[in-house]
């Protein structure tokens, strides 16, 4: 039937065949709604709103490193000046203040490459030069050293620590026409920052350099009044004390009591007990004496000099079977009763013939002496010019031959059975 006039038809159209392409594009949209409105939008901070871990400030690092410096946690001091250069890579002043506590705890290499790193920051630092150069001078490249003090002054006239640490250079150097130059430049670093600790430490440098020995004390105690939780400072003022103690043996115990202080302060430098041992030894207590050496070996068991030192510890404590051992290892190398490598030190003027001649005597003392006449033929063949040497090898062979008489003369007085 047909309604005329009627605009709906009864006749059904045809629906066209619908597109894959759209079907699967329209799935791949529904599935990425899907995955960013579940699992993107949780993940996403809230506006607004503070992180979790808010972020330190580069002051905030150096601030913890220098009450780490003043406390003498010089490790910890380090490493809090490593976080704030990480905050902030281009402040040369953090590196300078690094490098500066990396030279009293030792690391000396790394001193060098932090004052170089803030140089590569600002060429005109005069700091920067100065501190490189005082790392330099404790890894004996004097005269690179000088140079980048030099440099320093050169920048900044000024620079009472680039003249402190000048003073030290030229001393360590070790040639006398530098001493009146060193003397000059501790002075000038006086004259212009009296306070500084720098300038307290060069100044008793000197005057420990040239004798004056109650001065220098004076100042080693006022660069200890700025900071004394700095070993060297405690170390070093015990050297002062040391070289008073043999026109006045009251000294040697104030030197010990220093350095212990400065070991309590750097536990893993065997140097500092060494010094405390030969400070013991000279005092005449030689027990002692092998106590601190044997606790320096401890610290540094692989190392043949500390082995020497205990060595002639014993030696001087009539202990001749354990002064051989040690000796032993310092001149044919060998292991330690824990099993740890050393090795030997070949022969060579100096205090290493030093060694090998109180090695030679301990033997001949300890009445092994096919090992001792060996070792001090071995000294007069090769080192006749070293006068202390060739005089211990001597006393070894005698000492030998006076055994050897002495047991012909035993065994010539007992009756044949």
């Amino acid at each position: 039937m047909y309604l005329r006039g009627s605009k709906m038809s009864l006749t059904r159209r045809r629906r066209r065949p619908s597109n894959p392409l759209w079907v699967i594009t329209l799935l791949v949209l529904i599935a990425a709604a899907w995955y960013f409105n579940k699992v993107v939008v949780p993940t996403l901070p809230e506006m607004f709103q503070p992180t979790p871990t808010p972020t330190r400030s580069p002051e905030s690092f150096v601030n913890e490193a220098e009450n780490f410096y003043k406390s003498g946690k010089l490790k910890q001091a380090i490493d809090s000046y490593k976080q704030a250069i990480l905050a902030n890579p281009k402040n040369p002043a953090i590196y300078i203040a690094m490098a500066r506590v990396m030279v009293f705890n030792g690391q000396y290499e790394d001193a060098r490459k932090a004052a170089e790193d803030a140089l590569i920051l600002n060429q005109d630092n005069s700091m920067a030069h100065a501190v490189k150069g005082w790392a330099l001078d404790f890894l004996g490249d004097y005269l690179e050293a000088e140079g980048a003090v030099n440099k320093a002054l050169e920048i900044d006239p000024n620079n009472a620590l680039a003249y402190a640490y000048l003073t030290e250079i030229l001393l360590d150097r070790g040639n006398p026409e530098d001493l009146d130059q060193a003397i000059a430049k501790s002075r000038k670093a006086q004259e212009l920052a009296p306070n500084l600790m720098e300038t307290h430490r060069a100044r008793g440098y000197v005057l420990w350099k040239t004798q004056n020995y109650e001065d220098s004390i004076t100042e080693y105690k006022a660069a200890l009044a700025s900071n004394d939780k700095i070993w060297d400072l405690h170390y070093s003022l015990g050297t002062v004390y040391w070289s008073m103690g043999a026109n006045d043996p009251e000294m040697y115990s104030l030197a010990v009591q220093e350095f212990l202080s400065a070991g309590a302060l750097n536990p893993t430098n065997p140097d500092i007990l060494t010094m405390a041992a030969r400070t013991e030894l000279a005092a005449g207590q030689y027990g002692k004496a092998a106590q601190y050496a044997e606790q320096a070996v401890n610290i540094e068991p692989s190392n043949p000099r500390l082995h020497a030192y205990l060595g002639y510890m014993y030696f001087k404590n009539s202990q001749y079977d354990k002064a051989s051992d040690e000796l032993s290892l310092f001149v044919r190398g060998g292991k330690t009763a824990e099993g740890i490598v050393v090795k030997g030190v070949p022969l060579a003027p100096g205090s290493v013939a030093d060694n090998y001649s109180i090695y030679s005597l301990a033997l001949s003392k300890a009445s092994r002496c096919n090992d001792a006449v060996q070792v001090a033929q071995l000294i007069l063949q090769n080192i006749a010019q070293d006068q202390d040497a060739y005089y211990n090898a001597q006393a070894a062979i005698e000492t030998c031959q006076a055994n050897a008489g002495s047991a012909s003369q035993a065994a010539e007085a007992t009756p044949t059975p």
